[in-house]
């Protein structure tokens, strides 16, 4: 492995690590639910639900963490998981997640008037 490799592979371990305890403290917040009913209702009730799409968030990241590390055991980190070309260095520096060139990333461009 590369030592441009290694520092992605650390940086990834980090956030996977991050995100690992992220999702313990939301699924601690999550064990006690405020009393949700017709006519009553806790206003606790909205922070358990934020907190519910926060852990959803949480574990979506840490699929993607995990699926850049295997990339990067399977030697194909870095590399349009798309068109197979080179993801560009900047890219990986400011979203070591991405999966796509920016190209492949871009949303396809709609027929007709803007």
């Amino acid at each position: 492995m590369t030592d441009r490799m290694q520092v992605f592979q650390e940086r990834l371990q980090r956030e996977l690590e991050e995100t690992q305890a992220r999702i313990a403290q939301l699924r601690e917040r999550l064990e006690t639910k405020a009393d949700y009913g017709p006519g009553r209702g806790d206003p606790a009730i909205y922070q358990w639900e934020f907190n519910l799409a926060l852990l959803e968030r949480a574990e979506a990241q840490m699929r993607e963490v995990r699926a850049a590390l295997a990339r990067l055991e399977n030697g194909t980190y870095g590399m349009c998981q798309k068109c197979g070309r080179p993801i560009d260095d900047e890219r990986l520096e400011f979203l070591p997640l991405a999966a796509y060139c920016i190209r492949c990333a871009q949303p396809p461009k709609k027929a007709g008037r803007l």
